[in-house]
């Protein structure tokens, strides 16, 4: 039986963008979901979804679940929207991260996991860009 002192690992991945921010927490495989939860979960208030102080929320929520199945570290992956769109998280994933730390769960590895575009489909706006 393992050590009751020696952390369980989870994975955490935090898919933010500006408009929304998707926490999904899994085994160490990555095969079966612990928990999950995302901005419209917290509130109904569209433009709030995507705001630092829902993915608060939204974290103190996975705590209570991760607390309840023995969970004790995470590691991060962050993953902003990525390919032709932005390649930069929203203004929820350290928040995140910061909400995590505050809870008192032990951060292991953080890592970046935003998809990078192989030259694949062209960017929205057309050759010459947005013209206003």
């Amino acid at each position: 039986m393992a050590d009751p002192r020696s952390p369980k690992w989870a994975v955490a991945h935090i898919h933010s963008s500006f408009n929304n921010t998707l926490i999904t927490v899994t085994d160490m495989t990555g095969a079966e979901t612990v928990a999950k939860s995302s901005g419209g979960m917290v509130t109904k208030v569209a433009r709030d979804e995507g705001s630092p102080y829902i993915s608060m929320q939204i974290v103190g929520q996975i705590v209570d679940q991760l607390r309840d199945k023995g969970f004790t570290g995470v590691h991060i992956k962050i993953r902003a929207p990525g390919g032709n769109r932005q390649r930069s998280p929203g203004p929820g994933a350290q928040a995140a991260v910061r909400a995590f730390a505050r809870a008192g769960i032990r951060i292991g590895r953080i890592e970046d996991a935003t998809p990078l575009p192989h030259d694949g489909t062209l960017s929205k706006g057309g050759r010459r860009g947005r013209r206003i």
